[in-house]
């Protein structure tokens, strides 16, 4: 078995496209692919089995075909803000309590499947119902961005399944070494295998890559039409600014909008594109008390090719997060070209060098957010330089193909008899 084919068993939200890139990889492989999906979804992929298990309500989600997740319209006078973070919080207080029925539910699949490998993709609530449902095969658990920096501790319960995951989990996952050390700090066994891999796979490359690479790759070969062209669609995307995040409790969008005006009112001809944000009341709310209705565009979920596209037509992508690990988007956008801002966290100080690739930010200072993205217009040679980096940076540590490969061979590295 150690070179063959192997079966496996992912539980997931199976309408993540983070876990989707990640699970594609096994498939196409021709390994035998099994899923246990917390949400109702349909994956387009050739699976060996497919489960649904609800924990933490998640039954109560709408079927979603888009395999990713969706936010509902906000009701009019909601602030989507406080909507999402009540929506976290209630699933911190009461999703523990539905965990037990998870795990009988998912150990007898797990019984009836027998894997090589049980691959529990997040902590809660995926990888707290695999652990309850531990078998004989080994459980590989995967910490997302803010399994330990938002959730671990937002309740007693959380924190007693977060350690309890710990400790019965074979081996971890994570996007970030942070996530690592504090995973020991939790009880997990340092003696136990260990790898830190982008979450969802790393970036294809063929996808998302910066604008213009063909005529880098062929300086010289280029008529001036194509350089007028090119130096034409250099200058709109200089005053292009992309928040890719969303509505999430742990994203400051309201201060990311209420930067804006300060933006505009020394460089009136920036544009802000906010992905998976249209139709969103309050957030239209927000852009009309401001003023700013001119220079933002809300846009509804992109798919995967159409979100490259505007990577490469800004300048900036800013991610004003209060926790995160390794965000998928922000190593997306930084092979398109963007220039980062991000929030100063732990885990992104691992990717971004401040004034060097990118600007670090307190994402709760509107000012503050309003000054570093100044910065990254204005500044020409700080833009040019992190590009450059920032391109080779993602080829180097992010490429799919290389995370995958290694990936594959942790795998392997597991189940090894």
């Amino acid at each position: 078995m150690n070179k063959g084919i192997m079966r496996l068993l992912f539980v997931v939200d199976g309408r993540s496209p983070i876990a989707l890139n990640w699970i594609s990889y096994f498939v196409d492989r021709g390994h035998e692919v099994h899923m246990v999906s917390t949400f109702n979804c349909e994956p387009d992929l050739d699976l060996a089995s497919m489960n649904v298990i609800s924990v933490a309500f998640s039954g109560t989600k709408p079927l979603d075909n888009k395999s990713a997740p969706t936010r509902n319209k906000s009701r009019s006078g909601s602030n989507p803000a406080a909507s999402v973070k009540l929506r976290t919080s209630l699933r911190q207080w009461l999703g523990p309590f539905t965990l037990p029925q998870a795990g009988v539910k998912l150990r007898e699949i797990i019984l009836k499947i027998q894997p090589d490998l049980v691959h529990a993709m997040r902590i809660p609530f995926e990888g707290m119902a695999a652990s309850l449902a531990k078998t004989d095969a080994p459980l590989l658990i995967s910490v997302w961005g803010n399994d330990f920096t938002l959730h671990a501790e937002s309740t007693p319960l959380m924190a007693n399944y977060t350690g309890k995951t710990l400790e019965n989990a074979d081996a971890l996952h994570a996007d970030c070494k942070r996530d690592i050390r504090l995973a020991v700090g939790r009880g997990f066994d340092r003696t136990k295998p260990t790898v830190v891999l982008p979450g969802g796979g790393g970036v294809q490359l063929n996808v998302f890559y910066p604008p213009n690479s063909d005529s880098v790759l062929n300086s010289g070969k280029q008529s001036s039409e194509q350089t007028s062209v090119q130096e034409n669609a250099q200058e709109r995307s200089r005053f292009t600014v992309i928040n890719p995040r969303g509505l999430r409790a742990y994203v400051c969008n309201d201060v990311f909008f209420r930067a804006i005006p300060l933006v505009l009112a020394e460089e009136p001809a920036v544009q802000f594109v906010c992905t998976t944000m249209a139709g969103e009341r309050s957030v239209l709310r927000w852009v009309d008390e401001l003023g700013i209705s001119e220079h933002v565009s809300l846009l509804p979920r992109q798919t995967r090719s159409k979100m490259a596209d505007l990577f490469r037509q800004s300048r900036v992508v800013i991610s004003p997060s209060t926790h995160d690990g390794t965000p998928n988007t922000l190593l997306e956008a930084m092979a398109c070209g963007c220039l980062p801002i991000v929030g100063d966290i732990e885990s992104l100080r691992e990717w971004i060098t401040p004034g060097f690739n990118g600007l670090l930010i307190n994402p709760n200072d509107p000012q503050d957010m309003a000054k570093a993205i100044l910065t990254a217009i204005k500044h020409d040679d700080l833009y040019r330089r992190a590009l450059s980096y920032n391109v080779g940076l993602i080829a180097e540590r992010a490429e799919y193909g290389n995370v995958m490969d290694a990936a594959l061979e942790f795998y392997r590295e597991l189940t090894a008899e």
